[in-house]
């Protein structure tokens, strides 16, 4: 039985200094079709979850990790990831005139958790494709990568865990999530072999979003990567696959036959704000973990979820009505 890695495991803050993983990749070209019209002018990563923008708490997670070198691959229309992470002279010196320290430091702590670069990726071509665009940036350097839209919860070490396996077994590392076998179809698949640790597993093989059927196991691929600079030949003879785009998951699929890709298997938690109803459910999740937010708020939604259990409407037309 494989132990999967949850926040009860210690993060490996000792070891960030002498990691031989330094930088991280955040792919971020996409379109964002699932949250139209939202989306039309405003990057999906770029939308609030409480009162920071997704992509804000992927580069938390990265930073606190010890990866202080940051390239993020977007696309034409993502002008705001970049203005977000970079200084904002005009506010900064508004907020600084009414002594608003709260909210200066807020707007500026952004541009402060790593050195960011941007680079953007000409074509929609693919996961794969996004990440090879990062070759020149990274070198033969190890790398994480971290997916725009899939947040760990900022009290999990899924990420350091993973940092701490590349260490010690070298290759590539991806995270790993047992799902559901009727929602497999959603995720790459892994086909796993136990290793000598609990929550580590040997990747034999990678399959992209098989059907029920066809999945090797329940085990999914989700958003967190530490791959070997090995992984961009790789990439470079890689082929279109699934959707006509170049998959990551191809590339790992044939670095796992020689048997250098492990999994840290996760349990914690985990938010996919690329889906509406997921996306709702980070947002209510996180405020109500607030302790500036959490008990008012908490206090209103017992309120609103008895209303609607009662099947009264008393509250919402008072709220109109005001």
């Amino acid at each position: 039985m494989i132990a999967p890695h949850s926040s009860s495991a210690p993060a490996a803050a000792a070891a960030r200094g002498v990691r031989g993983v330094r930088k991280a990749v955040v792919p971020a070209a996409g379109l964002g079709t699932r949250f139209l019209p939202a989306t039309k002018a405003t990057p999906k990563e770029m939308l609030p979850v409480v009162d920071k923008p997704a992509i804000q708490y992927v580069v938390e997670e990265a930073a606190a990790a010890g990866l202080d070198d940051i390239l993020m691959v977007t696309g034409r229309h993502k002008r705001a990831i970049e203005d977000h992470f970079d200084n904002a002279f005009e506010l900064e010196q508004a907020l600084a005139a009414k002594g608003d320290a709260v909210r200066l430091d807020a707007v500026r702590d952004p541009a402060r958790l790593a050195g960011i670069h941007h680079i953007r990726q000409g074509e929609p071509l693919g996961l794969g494709h996004a990440v090879l665009c990062a070759r020149r940036h990274v070198g033969d350097q190890p790398f994480a990568v971290l997916l725009g839209d899939d947040l760990i919860d900022p009290r999990e070490t899924l990420l350091s865990r993973m940092l701490d396996v590349r260490d010690h077994y070298s290759g590539s590392v991806v995270a790993l999530m047992q799902v559901p076998p009727e929602q497999i179809h959603l995720y790459g698949c892994a086909a796993v072999e136990a290793t000598g640790e609990d929550d580590v597993v040997r990747v034999t093989g990678l399959v992209e979003k098989p059907s029920s059927q066809d999945a090797p196991s329940t085990y999914a691929v989700i958003g967190r990567y530490v791959l070997d600079p090995a992984v961009f030949d790789t990439l470079e003879r890689t082929g279109p696959g699934r959707g006509g785009e170049i998959q990551l998951t191809d590339a790992l699929q044939e670095l796992a036959t020689d048997g250098t890709v492990h999994g840290v298997v996760f349990d914690g938690l985990r938010y996919d704000t690329g889906d509406k109803a997921e996306y709702l459910r980070t947002v209510v999740r996180l405020a109500c973990d607030r302790d500036d937010l959490g008990p008012e708020f908490v206090a209103w939604l017992k309120e609103f979820v008895a209303d609607l259990e009662a099947g009264t409407t008393t509250g919402r037309r008072r709220r109109i009505a005001a």
